[in-house]
């Protein structure tokens, strides 16, 4: 893949919005100078707070195609996702990959490949459930901090608790959210796009394991940050977008570098 303009499409998870991208948008183009690069909310979250959230990943790729359509963008696009986001990412790519240069898809899972208790940690089942409790959005940001980063940085929780009073997810669109990823499966081809995985070895909602599954199942490079958590862009965003550029520009090095982090990954995964 040759390293050169294109359009960047940035999809957050469950119950996140363009605005939890935070500083990475910024750190992205500095990888990425000729780059365009545009975030979209999922119905249900952020400007579409008062939207109802598809109970199918396949409706939430018709909503973000309705978006780029309004913007005027047909494609091919890039695209990076995260968590729900990146189930969205690969059914576009899937349904539509003439539209879909290549997708980057940070700390996945899905249903068939990985089992239930990967895909979401046991560990975490109180906190969620503590979060669609709490009528507070200071408590209920801070939890969801605690679970999805390895950072406390007060800054961070400010600006999420800011954002929640402006975009408030409801108990009942974070459920459908929930709903959503949890029927998806993977499609039954690989889409013929390139794709990258990456992961978090720190992250405490999603299993690594989970991409490690992907990455041996479909034969994907997979790169895992030693200490990241869930929200890797949040962790450590300089280095996921280098590890982006990398592999844009094919660096043959960085290509065996993926290959053999996702062969240890896959035999570690069956010991």
């Amino acid at each position: 893949m040759a390293l050169g303009v294109a359009t960047w499409i940035l999809l957050r998870g469950l119950t996140r919005e363009s605005g939890h991208w935070g500083a990475f948008p910024a750190q992205l183009a500095e990888c990425l100078p000729d780059a365009r690069i545009l975030t979209l909310d999922l119905p249900g979250n952020g400007a579409l707070h008062r939207e109802a959230s598809p109970l199918r990943v396949a409706s939430m790729v018709v909503a973000c195609r309705t978006q780029l359509a309004a913007l005027g963008i047909d494609g091919p696009v890039h695209l990076l996702a995260m968590s729900l986001g990146a189930m969205v990412a690969l059914a576009w790519a899937a349904a539509h990959p003439a539209q879909v240069a290549g997708g980057v898809l940070i700390n996945s899972s899905f249903a068939g490949i990985s089992p239930f208790y990967r895909r979401l940690r046991p560990t975490s089942y109180p906190t969620l459930l503590g979060v669609l409790a709490r009528a507070d959005a200071h408590a209920r940001e801070a939890a969801i901090l605690r679970l999805t980063s390895r950072r406390a940085d007060p800054a961070v929780l400010d600006a999420w608790v800011a954002l929640r009073q402006r975009h408030p997810v409801t108990p009942r669109n974070a459920l459908r959210q929930l709903a959503a990823a949890a029927r998806f499966r993977l499609p039954q081809q690989r889409p013929a796009v390139p794709l990258l995985l990456l992961s978090g070895a720190g992250d405490a909602l999603v299993d690594p394991r989970c991409s490690a599954d992907l990455a041996a199942h479909w034969q994907l490079p997979h790169v895992q940050h030693p200490g990241a958590g869930h929200d890797l862009p949040l962790d450590d965003g300089p280095w996921l977008a280098e590890r982006i550029a990398t592999w844009l520009a094919g660096d043959d090095g960085a290509a065996r570098e993926q290959a053999a982090s996702a062969a240890s990954l896959a035999i570690a995964h069956r010991e």
